[in-house]
């Protein structure tokens, strides 16, 4: 059986809020959208109060200037009187074979080396055999059910206490939070981010201004093991031309050595 679905529709809200709400969460005036958008400004003032129905190609457009995420399009398209235009299944439905199989070839090519796949919310979706050589000494609570990553990572009672380089970590993390956040406008993110702001940072975490950028370009995460402080850079990766919502919403996290003995140490544990 088919279990393609379009994301449920959201409680009514009129087509101009949702329009407006964006329009200013991207910080533009009616004057840029309406230029950005090649219509005139009176109307899109008129499709925003109401005044004026929009055809389903103005909702597309208006979404695409204002750079909406596909599960939001779909709002915008109901809230307009239309039928939702992307999908959103499991990734384990079978018309997402092929993107399944690319999830699960990075993931594991990447071995000796963690790697992991997360949602929108950063819930775990999927990881390589190297991921539970990290989670060791992680509060059994946090690793039951649907398990989020920054939560996990942060939590006192989860990795934090390992991050050698904490608080500059937690800041890069709350940083890319917040560019989600504008991208997005997620509430569940912006709860999230509150959250994780409240966790406290255990005696002897390294001050943000003491451990700099790896070279200078990217952020370092050191992680302290039984087999010493392991460092690592990552990387994301995204399906860049994604048409399904949940294909959109995925992000797969690389970790790469960032120095020859964590090489060493990780290629020894994928042995053990």
């Amino acid at each position: 059986m088919n279990t393609a679905t379009h994301p449920a529709p959201r409680a009514l809200r009129p087509f101009g809020d949702y329009l407006r709400q964006w329009r200013q969460h991207r910080r533009l005036s009616q004057l840029d959208l309406a230029q950005d958008a090649e219509i005139s400004t009176r109307h899109l003032s008129f499709v925003e109060t109401g005044r004026s129905i929009p055809s389903r190609e103005m909702v597309l457009r208006l979404a695409e200037r204002l750079d909406v995420p596909l599960r939001e399009r779909n709002a915008l398209l109901v809230a307009a009187g239309y039928a939702p235009m992307y999908r959103e299944r499991p990734l384990d439905d079978p018309a997402l074979a092929a993107a399944r199989q690319a999830v699960e070839l990075i993931l594991k090519s990447h071995e000796p080396y963690p790697a992991l796949a997360v949602d929108r919310h950063w819930n775990l979706v999927a990881a390589n055999s190297m991921l539970p050589h990290l989670l060791a000494g992680a509060d059994p609570s946090l690793l039951q059910g649907q398990v989020n990553v920054l939560r996990l990572s942060l939590h006192p009672q989860g990795l934090a206490p390992k991050i050698v380089n904490l608080a500059q970590w937690r800041n890069h993390l709350f940083e890319r939070l917040r560019q989600q956040i504008h991208a997005t406008g997620d509430a569940t993110l912006g709860a999230l981010l509150e959250e994780l702001r409240g966790y406290p940072v255990p005696d002897g975490a390294d001050d943000l201004h003491m451990v700099g950028e790896h070279l200078g370009v990217v952020m370092p995460f050191r992680f302290r093991t039984s087999h010493g402080v392991l460092s690592f850079i990552s990387t994301t990766t995204i399906f860049g031309t994604p048409v399904d919502v949940t294909l959109q919403e995925l992000a797969m996290e690389t970790f790469f050595p960032a120095d020859a003995a964590t090489g060493e140490v990780l290629r020894t544990l994928s042995q053990g």
